[in-house]
């Protein structure tokens, strides 16, 4: 399987999965290992459970990035849109902690996506919907003039 960094727009610490599981055309699940770093806030003991949502948008990356590789497309910047129905059982997440992340796609067109999202660990139930925007190819330009 490829390297996270290969399918996902992100490089360096800003990479946060640390490894695909499994997927397929509809879903992907990852694993974390919960950084004490403080990149995103926090501190070398734990991070907030709001982080869950980068973690789950990352997921989507490597989803979209897995798509991408098998059609021979190169990988795509996408944009978090919104989030809904985020519910924690915990206020922050202990560092060192494994996590499970799952995203399963409820629908996509050519530019939109849903997603029905998942973090599990010891201890630890996160859900949430992402919405999410990637540009199309011929729209990804960037005109500097």
């Amino acid at each position: 399987m490829n390297a996270v960094a290969d399918l996902i727009p992100h490089s360096g610490s800003m990479v946060l999965l640390e490894r695909i599981i499994d997927y397929d055309d509809q879903s992907l699940i990852a694993e974390v290992v919960v950084r004490g770093d403080g990149l995103l806030g926090g501190d070398e003991k734990s991070v907030p459970a709001w982080v869950g949502i980068e973690y789950m948008a990352q997921a989507i990356a490597a989803f979209a990035g897995v798509t991408a590789k098998q059609a021979n497309e190169p990988i795509r910047l996408g944009f978090l849109l919104g989030t809904r129905r985020y519910g924690s059982n915990i206020a922050a997440f202990k560092a060192g902690s494994i996590l499970t992340i799952r995203v399963k796609k409820i629908m996509q067109d050519d530019n939109l996506g849903v997603f029905d999202c998942r973090i599990d660990g010891d201890g630890v139930e996160i859900t949430a919907k992402l919405n999410v925007y990637q540009p199309s190819l011929n729209n990804t330009r960037v005109n500097y003039e």
